[in-house]
């Protein structure tokens, strides 16, 4: 049994399924559904249609070079039947797999990775941009208990604000010595 893949979109195509289309020259293509034959016979371009394999490889959306493609070749020769090679050739299909499955996962994860560092920064600039929306108006107020009077502490002078408290505890001191000496 010979499993076939679609001309348009790269899918398998099993026997018994799909459409085959012979041209003049005796050329074969094979459509694993209607979708991917309509789309052959108007003309389209696979790589300009996203759900193909062939957009998914133009777009570095899947790995396009890699040696375990090559195990997946078409051999017309037939072999002789040994038992050893096949268990051996069954051995290796399935490390083959495992290979590729690894470094598909780690090219999908590096993708990925790319997008998370793009989230945090357009949320860094979120929030920065709508601070008003996070921040109270009434968070920069700070009330002096001894005076009762309310301080503004704005956001860009940091260095008088801290110029600003000191000078508030000394003052701050001061009262409470003179209290106490008064009592």
């Amino acid at each position: 049994m010979r499993i076939e893949r679609c001309y348009f979109c790269s899918s398998p195509v099993y026997p018994g399924h799909g459409i085959q289309f012979v041209r003049n020259d005796c050329k074969i293509f094979r459509f694993c559904q209607s979708k991917c034959h309509k789309n052959f016979k108007h003309k389209c371009n696979p790589r300009r249609k996203r759900w193909t394999k062939a957009f998914r490889k133009a777009n570095n959306k899947e790995l396009k070079v890699d040696p375990t493609f090559e195990f997946e070749k078409r051999r017309n020769i037939p072999v002789k039947y040994d038992r050893k090679l096949w268990n051996e050739t069954i051995d290796a299909m399935k490390r083959v797999d495992m290979i590729r499955q690894k470094r598909e996962s780690h090219y999908l994860m590096n993708r990925l990775r790319k997008g998370t560092v793009f989230e945090r920064e357009r949320d860094r600039k979120e929030v920065k941009r709508d601070m008003s929306l996070i921040k109270s108006p009434a968070a920069g107020l700070v009330r002096d208990k001894s005076k009762g009077k309310v301080v503004v502490i704005r956001e860009g002078d940091e260095d008088e604000d801290e110029s600003e408290d000191e000078e508030m505890a000394a003052e701050s001191s001061e009262e409470s010595e003179a209290e106490m000496i008064a009592n």
